[in-house]
């Protein structure tokens, strides 16, 4: 099968099982000498790891990294990048029920019908827990990135149908109004954001979300999210049109996790509603505009403002409540699922974003230094 490797320049493959052995990644285009070591690769892991709580899958996991190549004395050699994550606490039998059976919300009926095979064990390949060998590829990538002076920054921005406040006035997309945040007055606090559950910007409104979350678990149900992300210090142009545009890249990125159903950069859907006076982004001098509604892309490069976009994740399928569906015979039955799994992707989704925005970014950065004389 195809499909596993992501970039041009800056390569990513993933590997592993979410119930094998291990997981992993080859990352290969690393520029050389870049100062990396195991614990910023693990920082980023941890943040993204089960067993935390809360909304987290019980799944215990440390998610210890181990470079296997392409880093000697602390420094990498434009080599090969690979590192392993071993399984720790990998349950397959939990998935027994399963193997005949096609779970609603999730690929199982596409997937074997596509391959004639498929890994029940928690979805093998589509489990979130492939999503980890990204975040250890993404964090090479910041370092890369911030050695250019790039800043990437994601939080949950709504969760369970509870919006949070949007940032400071000078970040993209918050002159777009939005009548859905419960408190309009309500303070976007950056310290915030890594301080409460949900990796939301103010204390009580990660509260009021988490209190919601909890209460549709104990259904047995799920809820749904969204992960704003701003990245900046971006050089201008960054993209390539006409098919790699830097928006489209992105969107391409944050689609291929498995929950994300949507994506908007700036102004996004409410752009549709709006005019082309009110929406136009004027620039002021070289790379200072006026507004930003476009989210730091036009035409598919980057303007120099601060890149902004959201992601939409639909709730997690895997709920403890019967559910009709068939089973390999094409016959009608019933399934309660088991197992361990989040009730929400926030906020383990929230690296995970930031991880993908820098595997792209890291590219176009390498794509831009050979477009040129």
């Amino acid at each position: 099968m195809g499909g596993n490797s992501f970039g041009t320049l800056f390569k990513v493959t993933t590997f592993g099982e979410s119930h094998g052995p291990a997981i992993g990644c080859v990352v290969d285009g690393c520029p050389v000498g870049l100062h990396l070591s195991v614990e910023e690769i693990k920082r980023d892991l941890i943040r993204r790891r089960p067993g935390g709580g809360g909304t987290s899958s019980s799944r215990l996991e440390d998610d210890e990294p181990e470079i296997l190549s392409g880093v000697y004395e602390g420094k990498t050699l434009g080599t090969p990048i690979a590192i392993l994550i071993r399984n720790k606490d990998p349950l397959p039998g939990d998935y027994d029920n399963l193997k005949d059976i096609y779970r609603p919300g999730h690929a199982d009926w596409a997937w074997e019908t596509k391959y004639g095979l498929r890994d029940h064990r928690g979805g093998g390949r589509t489990s979130a827990r492939e999503t980890a060998g990204r975040v250890a590829a993404g964090a090479i990538a910041r370092v890369f990135l911030l050695s250019l002076g790039i800043e990437i920054r994601a939080w949950t921005s709504q969760a369970a149908g509870i919006n949070a406040p949007r940032p400071d006035s000078d970040v993209p997309g918050s002159a777009v109004p939005d009548s859905a945040v419960p408190d309009s007055s309500a303070a976007f606090d950056w310290d915030e954001i890594e301080s409460n559950p949900l990796r939301m910007p103010n204390k009580a409104i990660a509260e009021a979300a988490m209190e919601k979350i909890e209460s549709l678990k104990a259904e047995g149900d799920s809820a749904g999210c969204t992960v704003s992300c701003v990245a900046r210090n971006l050089p201008p142009g960054l993209g390539e049109p006409v098919f790699d545009k830097l928006d489209a890249r992105l969107a391409a990125a944050m689609l291929s996790l498995g929950a994300a159903k949507a994506v908007e950069f700036g102004a996004g859907f409410a752009a549709s509603k709006g005019r082309g006076s009110e929406l136009n982004d004027s620039p002021v001098s070289p790379g200072v505009w006026k507004t930003n509604n476009s989210g730091g892309v036009l035409g598919g490069l980057s303007t120099g403002a601060d890149l902004f976009f959201t992601v939409a994740f639909k709730p997690v399928p895997s709920i403890m409540r019967n559910q009709e569906t068939i089973n390999r015979l094409g016959e009608k039955t019933e399934l309660v699922i088991k197992g361990r799994h989040d009730a929400c992707v926030a906020p383990r989704v929230v690296p995970v974003v930031e991880a993908m925005t820098a595997l792209v970014l890291a590219d176009l950065v390498l794509l831009q230094r050979s477009a040129k004389a």
